[in-house]
């Protein structure tokens, strides 16, 4: 037998059973066919700060089953380019690549303000970005999370010293020295110490935007907002909400 021959005949038999594989690995995957609209300008002035986070608790747990919601993100586009915006929640995030804000909450286009740095610790301008979420735009939560295996976390326990990286690390090493009380080795190669790092990490954050923004902080002592701190787990999808 020829080699064309050969190869076209490899290529007819393996044909069915890469589709096999296909929907195989599709139907390891729940997908939720709904018709899910884009958050208006109504529904978000009734949504209540706890109403919201329960939303996005539910949308995790459907991430960590594999329930995605499916969405028509091309009606999404267009509803929102012609009504505005009215984002249900402010989270803020580390830039890691593995954590896909929208995905971990189940949620789509319109649905949240994201703001992403390594160590998702806050700033000026992340100050001001979150004030314009909810002062402005009428975000009902605003959620700080870190995750698993943070190299920014680690970088700071190892005290790193590498261009600009030096300076960011700064924001973050307060959380080192919070967790000083940790019984064990206080190293990078700890996860156990890494993952109290990250999550005091986290609570730093949040008394940082509670003392630096006034505007914030009145809106949460009013119940008009509300501010919490989670915890990703990059091995299962979860998130593990912080009192």
């Amino acid at each position: 037998m020829s080699i064309r021959k050969t190869t076209f005949l490899f290529i007819l038999l393996s044909v069915p059973a890469f589709f096999m594989g296909c929907k195989t690995a599709i139907s390891s995957s729940k997908v939720t066919v709904v018709n899910h609209p884009v958050t208006g300008k109504q529904e978000q002035h009734l949504l209540t700060p706890d109403q919201v986070l329960q939303q996005f608790k539910a949308g995790n747990e459907r991430f960590e089953r594999s329930e995605a919601t499916l969405r028509t993100h091309s009606e999404s586009l267009r509803k929102v380019a012609t009504d505005g915006q009215y984002p249900k929640a402010m989270v803020l995030s580390c830039v890691d690549s593995r954590v896909p804000v929208e995905d971990v909450f189940d949620q789509g286009i319109g649905d949240v303000f994201v703001g992403r740095v390594a160590g998702n610790f806050v700033n000026t301008d992340l100050l001001g970005s979150m004030e314009f979420a909810c002062k402005v735009a009428g975000a009902k939560l605003i959620i700080v999370m870190g995750h698993q295996h943070c190299g920014a976390i680690k970088g700071a326990i190892d005290d790193v010293h590498l261009g600009n990286i030096t300076a960011m690390l700064e924001h973050i090493k307060p959380a080192v020295a919070m967790s000083q009380n940790f019984e064990g080795e206080k190293s990078s190669k700890n996860e156990a110490f890494v993952k109290l790092v990250a999550q005091n990490n986290v609570r730093n954050t949040i008394a940082e935007i509670r003392a630096k923004s006034e505007i914030l902080s009145t809106m949460e002592k009013k119940g008009e907002i509300k501010i919490v701190g989670a915890f990703y787990v990059l091995r299962t999808g979860e998130l593990q909400f912080l009192e």
